[in-house]
C-alpha cells in the first residue's frame, strides 16, 4: 500500500519559477508606473510582498498537514495489515 509520488519535471519547475517572476515583475511595474505618490506606491508594494509571503506560508502549512495525514494513514495501514496477517496465521 505504498503510494509513491513522482517528482516534478525540470520543465515544470522552470515554468513555475518563470511564471512567478513574470507575475512579480508585472505587479512591480504596475505599481511603479501608477500615478501616485511614492509613499502610496511603497504601501502597495509592502502589501503585495506580505500577500506573497502569506500565500507561501499557507501553501507550506497545507502541504505539511497533508503530508502528516499521509504518514498517520501509512502507520494505520501498517497496523491493520499486521493485524490481518496475524489473524490469517491462526
Amino acid at each position: 500500500m505504498t503510494q509513491q509520488t513522482t517528482p516534478h519535471t525540470s520543465a515544470w519547475v522552470a515554468f513555475t519559477y518563470a511564471s512567478f517572476i513574470g507575475a512579480a515583475t508585472m505587479v512591480a511595474g504596475g505599481i511603479l508606473f501608477l500615478p501616485l505618490d511614492l509613499w502610496t506606491k511603497a504601501y502597495l508594494a509592502m502589501g503585495v510582498t506580505m500577500l506573497v509571503q502569506s500565500c507561501i506560508t499557507m501553501v507550506k502549512t497545507v502541504r505539511d498537514v497533508h503530508e502528516g495525514k499521509r504518514l498517520v494513514n501509512r502507520i494505520e495501514d501498517a497496523r491493520a495489515e499486521r493485524l490481518l496477517m496475524e489473524m490469517g496465521k491462526e
